[in-house]
């Protein structure tokens, strides 16, 4: 006889919900607490989920980023379906990081698990971490994937439990920090370890069986509160071309999308964009349709719990072959400086139906990424990698948010941690006056952050390479709706503009300069509310002299404050 499918009251449901969200949470947190690299501990460059029996999203932790979130939701699917339940054994743990099955490049390595209760499997557990190195060439400009890095095809990891130490030494012997490399992939054995364990301990205290009526009963909900959402836009078709810059001497890259909003479904496709490039620019499927659904997702519902029912309303098509869903073996290590830029694109294109729910262009898009690799005075190798901010793109309600890493979701390193991790010294962190684009809503505030490699004669450290993956050098993110586009990013070597497509090496008392670009505005600046216009001034953001010629209001230099009449005059006079 078929067993019956439970069902769940909404107060139970809503407590099991909460509960499985903490287990995913406390998963996170054993990252931070047992991670080597500080761009897991401090910037949190990971994501942790996990899946039902079938593979689907259920559950994913809050400080995941969206890229790997978004492409893990469509790889799992694909990796659960291609072994047999029945071939999964109690203690298998497997790693892959094939950019074209789950996130996108090489670095982003996936540890994943079978969960086992009652003596068979009822979920999956899996966590993406970002390591720092996985060896070959750092720079953005290699011209296929067999130059960036350690490829790792779906393997075990452990067998039932004992190790394959094999794939231990092959993959330490191709990376220039084994031991940091190691205690990664251990941390993300233990993350998933921790979230096996809290679900088996629910599914007891629950009386459950299985997570899939659970699961089917979420997924349902997620979708109807997602259907309903999207109804509320104006159906039709909206287009945007966009143009992504090239790096040093490569091309800029055409994007073109269509967003079809048909009833309760959304379709985006980007036929007509640019085939696949040779530099490491290069978008999969996966990580494009991530930053596809993010923008849907968080302009129109952005409350609704993110599993598999949030995405099954939303689809996507592109040309295979294109920049945006490449072939292999294309070169994809800095896949973020395109794919970024998809949420950013496809606000755009429904800013014509829905204003008020999309922000203007952000100064974090894409992701400003640099890679380091060095010695110490000792001989001691170093390799780690910041990710920076910029100015959040503003909206019609709310300036624009300083130094976000936005869409990425990732955290700006400290000082300490880059300092204490490597032989440079960081001069200078500070915001950029008159970086944010003016506006009714005004952009976020860029950033400065000038880095220095030691001069200490005999105990000097050795060269360091940089390899920049970053963005917004040529075209500033633009303002919308009347407001002003925001501050450009600067890349410098002793002051001087750099090339950010290849590798900079430093010697001792060279010093570098990351700018971050300004988020843009959010309409007309003279309407902006003279006493923000006021505060801003005195913080710092704008100067007195900005604060005239983009929004016509008068500050009085010695006291800083308002001068509400020759700004009503000022204001007069320029409409």
């Amino acid at each position: 006889m078929k067993n019956l499918k439970r069902e769940f009251d909404p107060i139970t449901l809503e407590i099991l919900w909460k509960r499985l969200v903490s287990i995913v949470d406390e998963s996170d947190a054993s990252v931070i607490r047992t991670a080597f690299s500080s761009l897991l501990r401090d910037a949190h460059d990971y994501t942790c989920m996990f899946t039902d029996s079938r593979g689907q999203e259920l559950v994913q932790g809050t400080l995941c980023t969206p890229g790997m979130a978004g492409a893990m939701a469509l790889g799992m699917k694909k990796i659960v379906k291609s072994i047999p339940l029945e071939d999964y054994h109690d203690g298998d743990v497997f790693i892959v990081n094939d950019p074209w099955l789950l996130a996108g490049h090489l670095n982003d390595v996936c540890v994943w698990s079978p969960i086992f209760f009652k003596g068979r499997v009822v979920a999956f557990t899996a966590c993406i971490f970002h390591h720092t190195d996985i060896g070959g060439r750092t720079a953005s400009d290699n011209r296929d994937v067999y130059a960036e890095g350690l490829y790792i095809p779906l393997t075990k990891l452990y067998d039932a439990g004992k190790l394959n130490q094999d794939i231990v030494n092959m993959i330490r012997w191709n990376v220039r920090t084994p031991k940091e490399f190691d205690g990664d992939i251990r941390s993300q054995v233990a993350a998933n370890h921790v979230c096996s364990q809290k679900i088996i301990e629910m599914m007891e205290d629950e009386g459950l069986d299985t997570l899939d009526d659970l699961a089917d009963e979420i997924f349902d909900r997620t979708e109807k509160s997602m259907r309903a959402s999207i109804e509320g836009i104006k159906d039709g078709t909206y287009t945007h071309e966009g143009i992504i810059e090239g790096a040093g001497d490569k091309s800029d890259i055409p994007i073109k999308l269509t967003v079809t909003v048909d009833g309760s479904e959304i379709h985006v496709d980007f036929d007509g964009t640019s085939k696949q490039v040779a530099w490491g620019v290069n978008v999969v499927y996966n990580f494009t349709y991530a930053y596809v659904f993010m923008a849907v997702k968080s302009a129109f519902d952005p409350g609704v719990p993110i599993n598999d029912g949030a995405i099954r309303p939303i689809t996507m098509s592109a040309p295979h072959g294109s920049v945006v869903n490449c072939k292999f073996p294309a070169a994809v290590a800095a896949r973020m400086v395109v794919g970024h830029f998809m949420t950013e694109m496809v606000f755009k294109a429904l800013g014509q139906a829905a204003p008020d729910n999309i922000i203007a262009g952000s100064g974090g898009t894409p992701a400003q990424t640099n890679i380091f690799h060095g010695t110490f005075a000792n001989g001691k190798p170093w390799h780690t990698m910041i990710i920076r901010g910029g100015g959040m793109g503003a909206s019609s309600r709310l300036d624009g948010h300083h130094c976000a890493i936005f869409p990425a979701n990732g955290a700006n390193t400290p000082v300490e941690i880059l300092e204490s991790d490597t032989s440079m010294i960081v001069e200078s962190r500070s915001l950029i006056q008159d970086s944010g684009g003016p506006g009714k809503q005004r952009g976020g505030i860029g950033r400065q952050m000038i880095i220095r490699s030691p001069d200490d004669g005999d105990n000097s450290p050795g060269t360091t390479s940089i390899a920049v993956q970053a963005g917004r050098y040529i075209y500033p993110p633009e303002g919308i709706f009347g407001g002003k586009d925001g501050s450009l990013a600067k890349f410098l070597k002793n002051g001087e503009n750099a090339d950010p497509s290849g590798l900079t090496f430093c010697e001792p008392g060279d010093t570098v300069s990351f700018v971050s670009a300004g988020g843009g505005g959010y309409g007309d600046p003279f309407e902006r509310d003279p006493e923000a216009v006021e505060k801003d001034v005195q913080y710092g953001y704008v100067s007195i002299e900005r604060a005239k010629v983009d929004y016509g209001v008068i500050i009085e230099p010695d006291t800083l404050t308002l001068d509400l009449t020759a700004t009503r005059q000022c204001r007069k006079n320029n409409n």
